[in-house]
């Protein structure tokens, strides 16, 4: 292993509790909400996973590194957590496949890392007192100051995030001679979504997240698609009025996380920030409909409030999150359009529910 001479850092928590640590290479400091995933694995498609935008992720598995990065393991084109803070960082890594070393990842995209954190001891501390503003930094000797520009940094609720990382310009996904056209609209949307689109015979165009619904029209997609993505869906009026448009005409629309969360919001349900999110590959949930339990992978800080869902007569809860019973699913009725708040592209994570990309374009079959 390489001997490398690295400095002091710390974490300093909105609430003033700091913790302590040494930076992986660069130097410097990075702000956001702090959170963490318990995902033992997948943590290069964490890293790159747009819904993390603005977030200082803490992993709670205490290997961090140790099979390296691999060029095609990603959900977007860089790495969107503010910055990473860990137990044992692997500098090397022992995976013959890997492409390079995840310090090089985060060195190539600039992006600060601190290690030797006592991450169970943080990993408690946000779990009593909830996700919170927070800032990474080498700067040990400067806390007034990290203080002072740490109440400047806005907080997650209310937040609108998809525009920082959607696409600036509409693209196209998979082959253009495939016998569905899909539209999907770009609130932070990962690759592997689009690639289980692709693989069942899907042509998708990939839209801004503040295009209209005409402009989905335009493509005549077989089906509507919504994505995930970061920050706080209240904010996003203009993707609202997509799903809104898109439900009125009751064409098939699936939406996934974010986009899930839009939906609700677009049938006159609100949204609220949890106290700590659900973030890891090993979350149980049931399917009302089959009765079936899933393991899922989830990435969310906001939810959907359950007692609205419930007293709305045009919409049913098909599923639900059994360590907590918030909404984890919902369907309009009499209307061509489902969403669910966890991720079934499984990157990382399980298959369990992968099976939704099918009942997609089930739907669109039968519309």
């Amino acid at each position: 292993m390489k001997y490398k001479q690295r400095k002091k850092a710390l974490i300093l928590l909105a609430d003033g509790t700091i913790f302590h640590g040494k930076s992986i290479g660069k130097e410097g400091t990075a702000f956001g909400e702090v959170c963490f995933n318990t995902g033992t694995t997948g943590y290069q498609e964490i890293f790159t996973d747009p819904s993390y935008y603005g977030q200082l992720m803490v992993t709670t598995n205490a290997h961090i590194g140790n099979y390296g990065t691999k060029d095609d393991e990603v959900e977007s084109d860089d790495i969107k957590i503010a910055g990473l803070i860990c137990k044992n960082f692997s500098f090397d890594y022992s995976r013959p496949a890997a492409d390079r070393s995840l310090e090089d990842f985060f060195e190539k995209h600039n992006t600060l890392a601190i290690a030797d954190v006592d991450t169970r001891a943080l990993v408690s501390y946000i779990r009593d007192h909830g996700a919170m503003n927070a800032v990474i930094s080498t700067e040990v000797d400067n806390i007034d100051s990290l203080k002072k520009q740490l109440a400047e940094q806005p907080k997650m609720e209310g937040l609108e995030l998809a525009s920082k990382v959607s696409t600036k310009e509409p693209y196209y996904f998979g082959d253009e001679n495939a016998t569905y056209k899909i539209a999907a609209l770009d609130i932070g949307i990962k690759k592997n979504i689009l690639r289980n689109l692709a693989q069942r015979d899907a042509y998708i165009k990939v839209f801004p997240y503040n295009s209209k619904f005409e402009d989905l029209e335009a493509f005549n997609p077989d089906g509507y698609f919504l994505s995930n993505g970061p920050g706080d869906p209240e904010p996003l009026v203009e993707a609202q009025a997509v799903a809104k448009e898109i439900i009125a005409r009751n064409k098939p629309l699936f939406g996934i996380c974010l986009g899930h969360q839009v939906i609700a919001l677009a049938n006159g349900i609100s949204t609220y920030k949890m106290h700590n999110g659900h973030r890891g590959i090993n979350h149980p949930v049931k399917n009302l409909i089959t009765g079936r339990g899933e393991i899922t992978s989830q990435n969310h800080g906001f939810a959907i409030n359950r007692e609205e869902t419930e007293a709305n007569e045009n919409v049913e809860i098909t599923h639900l999150h059994l360590n907590d019973n918030t909404v984890a699913g919902i369907k309009i009725k009499d209307k061509n359009c489902f969403s669910v708040q966890y991720h079934p592209e499984a990157s990382p994570g399980p298959n369990d529910s992968v099976y939704l990309f099918d009942q997609f374009i089930e739907n669109i079959k039968n519309n």
